[in-house]
């Protein structure tokens, strides 16, 4: 398999600009990437009091970009599944499959309990859980079949007809976010956040998972070889400097925007069971489930994001957090020959965050895709 290009996006707000303005950018970039060669955009879900995804409503930004695309990939990276109704949830995949012509994809997980908390629902992750398998099998279930009977704890159907079916068969793809073992379990794709270091033993660690759980040799459910990558938020420019120069304060307000709204509006109603916690963390609320295979622990991004920028063992010049990258074409592609090496077959930029501009973005874009991607994309990827 050669090596594949995405697009993670939260679409944060941008410092002046109406909400108006924003979508018809975000429009305008994606419809780059489409003309670009990109494989696919994953388009996150976080509502209030988080800031930092102003396209909640995944679906209906999507629709737009159905329309706006020709070749492009695309999906929610995740539906937040516990806050969902499946059967609305299976009526809008099916429709925005059709309606791309068979392009959607589709992430899932768990969502934090606090988002939970905020939504009316139990802020208690073994029912947060349940939640999720529930939606997840409902899902999964609806969309393959022409009827759907589901007796489950928070939802029963009987003999329900699935008039609405998506285009592809038995379902659009499956992604799952930031734990590979826990995707190669369940047959999915995955995207994981962190560094470049953590990322080949996790490629290692989800190829082992995917040959116990699935077999060796196998592929995904609609025919595909497994797709590993890594979430690389960029700033691409003529010169290194310029780059480190435009990145270093969107690297500070991206921190920002993340996870201080959450926490301030959580001290602001004394809801200390989101902020005193075992290991110091914010936003990590209790013991995980008991009985559970291994998975991630749910910790606040913030803490995560300092916890890469304590990382001293590999200081370099364009690396800030050991999560973001900024330099010039030619530090780009040092870091894609460290990339290839860890054998994920997948690449996923960010393009805009932070404080960063419509004008900064489409000008990473197109560096990234005449200057770097072009040289790679014909790369076959080969396990390490």
């Amino acid at each position: 398999m050669t090596l594949r290009f995405g697009v993670f996006d939260h679409i944060e707000p941008v410092p002046g600009l109406g909400l108006d303005r924003i979508y018809r950018e975000r429009l305008l970039q994606i419809e780059r990437l489409d003309a670009a060669g990109f494989y696919a955009y994953h388009l996150a879900e976080h509502h209030t009091p988080a800031i930092h995804s102003l396209a909640p409503s995944q679906n209906v930004f999507l629709a737009a970009v159905a329309q706006r695309t020709r070749h492009l990939r695309f999906g929610p990276c995740v539906y937040v599944l516990p806050l969902h109704h499946p059967l609305r949830l299976i009526e809008e995949i099916s429709m925005l499959d059709n309606l791309s012509g068979g392009r959607l994809d589709i992430g899932v997980g768990r969502g934090g309990v606090m988002e939970a908390y905020f939504w009316g629902q139990e802020a208690d992750s073994e029912t947060n859980h349940a939640r999720y398998v529930e939606t997840l099998a409902i899902v999964r279930e609806g969309l393959s079949h022409d009827q759907l009977t589901y007796a489950g704890r928070f939802h029963r159907f009987d003999h329900l007809p699935m008039y609405l079916r998506p285009l592809q068969q038995p379902y659009p793809p499956l992604w799952y976010m930031r734990n590979p073992v826990t995707a190669a379990a369940e047959g999915m794709h995955t995207i994981l956040v962190g560094s470049l270091d953590s990322l080949a033993p996790a490629v290692t660690r989800y190829r082992a998972a995917w040959e116990e759980h699935q077999g060796v040799g196998a592929r995904t459910v609609q025919g595909e070889e497994p797709m590993i990558g890594l979430v690389v938020h960029l700033v691409v420019a003529d010169t290194d400097d310029e780059a480190i120069r435009i990145a270093t304060p969107a690297w500070e307000k991206y921190r920002w925007n993340l996870a201080a709204p959450r926490r301030l509006e959580a001290e602001k109603r004394g809801l200390t069971q989101f902020m005193q916690t075992k290991d110091g963390s914010f936003g990590f609320v209790g013991d995980r489930p008991a009985g559970l295979p291994t998975r991630e622990l749910r910790r606040d991004i913030d803490a995560e994001i300092e916890r890469f920028d304590q990382q001293t063992h590999r200081p370099h010049p364009n690396r800030l957090g050991g999560v973001a990258l900024a330099g010039s074409p030619a530090a780009v592609r040092e870091y894609m020959d460290e990339y290839v090496a860890t054998g994920a077959n997948y690449f996923v930029c960010s393009f805009q965050w932070g404080d960063l501009t419509h004008e900064q973005a489409l000008r990473s874009v197109q560096l990234f895709a005449t200057e770097v991607m072009s040289r790679y994309a014909a790369a076959p990827v080969v396990a390490p």
